[in-house]
């Protein structure tokens, strides 16, 4: 099922199954339990982020291909950075250019976003994937200049800012994608396609990093993790690519769709 979270006519927020016609069937009962298409259609005004987190665990270099192209080593345990939720974006959004905190490196990074659906903590790589809702394409944008030189050796503040988290189109359930890690990641910008991979050059997969992340830790119902980014980054081009106003960012991940977020100054 591929599940929507939307604006109504009436501007309440619903979620929904995305229906041929444009419009959505709603759903009834509770996303993180029970839940079931209704028969009640309704018109989206606005499509929203298809999961409003209530938390979100990141994951740096988990990519063989784009620790290579960074010249970072291999890690022996999953790299963890916290985006805040304000940092959430819908598709079609935009991304913002900090002006106030100002940066002129803003970078792309094509994300597989997992979304738990049940309380977890230290959790079996075997049993890991039963916790998971669903999927859907993240972008990690990210300030390279306050992640690096002004970030004081925490990456956290230059990914932190407003906008710097679109999600979405739509949240895939798990039951369509029995394997995460085998899916095409890619990242397209302004009609040129800059990271072409697969899900399978992850370090720690999906399992194993659920087992860390629920390791001595409770990860509620809502909790979006995000995994990694495939080689491509604008950071690691000859000549460097940032982002400018203007631009229009897609993400694409097979089985899941396209995320698209237009950028613009703040």
């Amino acid at each position: 099922m591929k599940i929507i979270r939307f604006l109504d006519s009436l501007d309440l927020i619903r979620h929904g199954v995305l229906q041929e016609d444009g419009s959505a069937v709603l759903l009834e009962g509770d996303l993180y339990g029970e839940y079931r298409a209704s028969e009640t259609r309704a018109e989206i005004k606005k499509l929203l982020a298809p999961i409003s987190p209530v938390s979100i665990p990141c994951i740096g270099l988990n990519y063989l291909k784009h620790a290579a192209e960074t010249n970072a080593p291999i890690p022996q345990w999953p790299v963890l950075f916290h985006k805040p939720i304000t940092a959430t974006q819908s598709p079609g959004g935009p991304i913002q250019i900090p002006t106030h905190l100002a940066s002129d490196q803003v970078d792309f990074e094509a994300e597989l976003a997992v979304v738990i659906g049940k309380t977890c903590k230290n959790v079996s790589k075997a049993d890991a994937l039963s916790y998971v809702l669903g999927y859907t394409c993240a972008n990690d944008i990210s300030a390279r200049d306050w992640q690096k030189a002004r970030g004081g050796s925490q990456w956290c503040r230059g990914k932190s800012f407003d906008t710097f988290c679109p999600l979405g189109p739509h949240l895939v359930t798990a039951d369509e994608i029995p394997n995460p890690n085998a899916l095409r990641i890619q990242t397209i910008l302004n009609g040129e396609v800059m990271q072409d991979s697969n899900t399978a050059d992850m370090i720690f997969d999906i399992p194993t990093l659920i087992e860390f992340l629920s390791g001595s830790t409770t990860l509620l119902p809502g909790t979006v993790i995000l995994t990694g980014t495939p080689s491509g980054v604008g950071m690691a081009r000859t000549p460097q690519v940032w982002l400018k106003p203007g631009d229009n960012v897609i993400i694409e991940i097979e089985s899941i769709g396209q995320l698209s977020n237009p950028v613009e100054k703040e």
